[in-house]
């Protein structure tokens, strides 16, 4: 096992969920400029985190959708877009399909027959 590869700037730091308004104090190398002041009165490191096991569905038994930065909002935004960009391309097909259709079941120009009588 390699020697000196463990950081050792080991101290602690409080980490806050945002979501379920959750902190716990634990050692941490994170770097972060922000603090708080601590239960004990003490004033540590504050890492703020989107989510934890506070505020995870697979430690709540909740189900929840957590979107802090609207990535589900944009997903729904893009499948319309793709919803309604498929719908006009079938109505443009249905038209072309159409417009097909009645130009073959139209009636033929008389050129034919004024060959044929030649």
């Amino acid at each position: 096992m390699k020697s000196s590869i463990h950081p050792q700037n080991y101290r602690p730091v409080v980490f806050s969920d945002d979501q379920a308004g959750f902190a716990f104090l634990t050692q941490s190398t994170a770097q972060t400029t922000d603090t708080i002041k601590w239960e004990d009165g003490n004033t540590y490191p504050l890492v703020k985190v989107h989510i934890s096991s506070a505020s995870h569905p697979f430690f709540t038994g909740e189900e929840k959708i957590i979107d802090t930065e609207g990535r589900v909002d944009r997903f729904k935004a893009r499948q319309a877009a793709a919803e309604a960009r498929k719908a006009a391309l079938a109505n443009k097909a249905k038209k072309a399909a159409a417009n097909k259709a009645a130009k073959t079941d139209a009636p033929k120009s008389d050129k034919k027959a004024k060959k044929s009588s030649k």
